[in-house]
């Protein structure tokens, strides 16, 4: 499908006088940019940009929907939307340190929202600190039976900047799942599963409803583009570390193959995400993987809220290969907006490809290098992103 015609202001927004507010008609505005990770979460990122956008086209009506697409601030996007209350339950992170974490509760649907990264995230632990064959997803087991206390119709799990590696192996421990050797020990560490011979279900399974899992990637669980592969070095794990870890989770599915199920989870898009524990949910808790964009863009109205837009801003710490070939939120919207021949612009932190993202936007800026280097614009990136955002609108045809 072609791009709409859109003007084009320069790349590299440069300073120009103000029009007169009369010449200047005024547009509606939707600002939905996705989280600038480690920086600014998306909310942040909405008011860093309405308030540059607002400096130079006062007159322009903004409407601001911050979005996610499964990971970090999944759980408090969708609560709001939606009128969910926070929860707290106790539970531990992905070391087992002891933490509060917060899920949602809306009574009327009786719908729970949860979101993974905020119990076993990796922002959660100390840089450096915990190796992955330490970590794993118990804590997320413990916040999942909180939930089916409530006996909810429908659970929604956003997946996503998890610290772990285990395959949802933790998860299913926590859940009364039991894993044995051939000598009939109990393997307690995911990197035990290597000896893995048989698993035994827990004698009751907690109710969940309708159990969906949102997930911001479509790797599998195994091979060289499986999570252990892609993931697993960003989270920590070594070079020689890869070999055993994918061991563990290959005999892990393998086991669990032979347990009669007639679909092969472990090849399924999205099993691999936050390190296999999109795996894990279907397994050890019977979850349906969704397109976390997707399941954003239905709930939140995106599409409805596009279509009545005259200009689409969206942006990411760093637009890359990964935001339009891997289903994240960002490529989505661009894909919306051309479905809806609506302009779109990317602000971002970064942009590796400039060419490409091109083709996609009707505009890409960026943070560094067109306005600041790459670390003052970590340092103040809501101060940096306005400044951008009112070069941009101030440049902007009319």
């Amino acid at each position: 499908m072609s791009r709409p015609p859109a003007a084009r202001p320069p790349n590299r927004p440069a300073e120009r006088a103000p029009r007169a507010a009369a010449a200047r008609r005024p547009r509606r505005v939707l600002i939905c940019p996705d989280k600038f990770k480690g920086t600014l979460s998306a909310a942040a990122a909405a008011r860093a940009i309405a308030r540059g956008w607002r400096a130079s086209r006062p007159a322009d009506t903004l409407d601001l929907l911050p979005i996610s697409d499964g990971g970090d601030g999944f759980g408090e996007l969708l609560g709001q939307l939606l009128g969910a209350e926070p929860c707290e339950v106790a539970t531990v992170d992905a070391a087992h340190r002891p933490r509060r974490a917060r899920w949602w509760w809306e009574p009327r649907r009786r719908l729970a929202i949860v979101e993974s990264a905020r119990v076993i995230g990796l922002a959660r632990l100390p840089p450096g600190k915990f190796h992955p064959f330490d970590l794993d997803t118990f804590g997320l087991g413990a916040v999942l039976r909180a939930v089916a206390r409530r006996r909810p119709r429908r659970t929604l799990v956003g997946l996503g900047g998890s610290a772990t590696n285990d395959a949802g192996f933790g998860l299913a421990r926590a859940l009364g799942w039991r894993f044995f050797a051939r000598d009939g020990r109990a393997l307690t560490r995911w990197t035990q599963l290597a000896e893995l011979a048989r698993v035994r279900p827990p004698r009751q399974r907690p109710a969940w409803g309708e159990l969906l899992v949102a997930v911001d990637v479509r790797n599998r669980l195994l091979g060289l583009r499986g999570c252990t592969r892609i993931y697993g070095p960003q989270k920590g794990l070594r070079p020689e570390d890869l070999a055993p870890a994918e061991l563990c989770l290959r005999r892990l599915a393998r086991v669990r193959g032979r347990a009669g199920r007639r679909a092969a989870p472990a090849g399924v898009p999205g099993a691999g995400a936050a390190g296999g524990l999109g795996y894990g949910l279907m397994v050890f808790a019977g979850a349906r993987l969704v397109p976390g964009f997707d399941l954003f863009a239905r709930l939140s109205g995106l599409s409805e809220r596009v279509a009545r837009a005259d200009w689409v801003i969206t942006g990411e710490g760093a637009l890359d290969e990964t935001t339009l070939a891997m289903g994240k939120g960002v490529g989505g919207v661009a894909r919306l907006c051309r479905q809806k021949r609506r302009p779109c612009l990317a602000l971002a932190g970064v942009v590796s490809d400039r060419a490409r993202a091109e083709r996609w936007f009707a505009a890409v800026h960026a943070l560094a290098p067109d306005l600041t280097s790459p670390a003052r614009a970590r340092h103040e990136a809501g101060k940096w992103l306005t400044e951008l955002a009112r070069r941009v609108a101030a440049a902007w045809p009319a």
